[in-house]
């Protein structure tokens, strides 16, 4: 594994690049916050995220880092768009059905924040080309609806010693946590076997993954710029139908095919 530890975070301020005057006009509502301020700001310019799936889910993620600064986003999805897409991916337009969602995701996105690189994969996470972008990332946003690609990503992930923080929605429930490569346990520790009732299309509304995706940006924005404490070891579980929320201590388990040798 050597070669292969985690970008550190915070960052050190030496290796961060510097904000222009245009940023700072532009996150001045954000600069103020306790504990982001412009060395935090400058942490977010400086990061790589990859986003897994950019639908209802990953295109609210997608949305907020673009938005609070986050220098470049991978983005891996494919197909095309489906009217039946369009009660919850807000990234998409009706006039782009048929085309591919890759387009219209990175369409909106430039137009909400011009200065974001982004790199488009117009394709899901395959054993193809998992490597290839999770090494183009400093921290992977898993929001794929497929245990297939969840494993896929989280073995990766943790082989790469990069952050991941994995987001899951169904009916008007909302699952978060976020794995650190040789300090927690992963996803295959969280389920070692895939769910049998886990398919792609699931009953869903649009504010609930608008609330998942939120918070999974949040998680994004502390662990890069070191803010606040994150869910490391924790699994934010949250029913909105009836506003009940817990929070499970997750336990890292030994032998585990994916983490057990970090």
């Amino acid at each position: 594994m050597a070669g292969l530890n985690p970008l550190p975070f915070p960052r050190p301020e030496s290796s961060l690049p510097e904000l222009t005057d245009d940023e700072r006009s532009v996150y001045e509502w954000q600069l103020p916050v306790d504990g982001l301020g412009e060395l935090g700001q400058r942490r977010l310019k400086g990061a790589s995220v990859l986003i897994s799936r950019v639908g209802g889910l990953g295109g609210t993620v997608a949305s907020h880092l673009a938005a609070a600064g986050i220098g470049r986003l991978v983005l891996a999805h494919g197909g095309v768009l489906r009217p039946s897409d369009l009660n919850r991916q807000l990234l998409m337009t009706h006039d782009h059905q048929g085309q591919p969602r890759i387009e219209s995701a990175v369409r909106r996105l430039q137009a909400l924040n011009p200065r974001l690189e982004i790199v488009a994969e117009p394709a899901n996470i395959s054993p193809e080309n998992v490597a290839r972008l999770v090494a183009q990332a400093d921290v992977i946003v898993d929001c794929a609806p497929l245990f297939e690609e969840r494993y896929l990503l989280n073995r990766e992930a943790m082989r790469q010693r990069r952050p991941l923080i994995e987001a899951a929605v169904y009916d008007l429930e909302f699952h978060l946590t976020t794995f650190i490569p040789g300090e927690t346990g992963c996803l295959r520790c969280l389920y070692p076997e895939p769910s049998t009732e886990w398919t792609r299309r699931f009953p869903v509304i649009s504010p609930v993954p608008g609330m998942a995706g939120s918070l999974a940006a949040l998680e994004v924005i502390k662990l890069v710029a070191g803010l606040g404490q994150n869910l490391r070891g924790r699994l934010l579980a949250c029913d909105l139908r009836s506003f009940q929320i817990k929070f499970l201590q997750l336990r890292r388990i030994s032998g585990c095919p994916d983490c057990g040798q970090l």
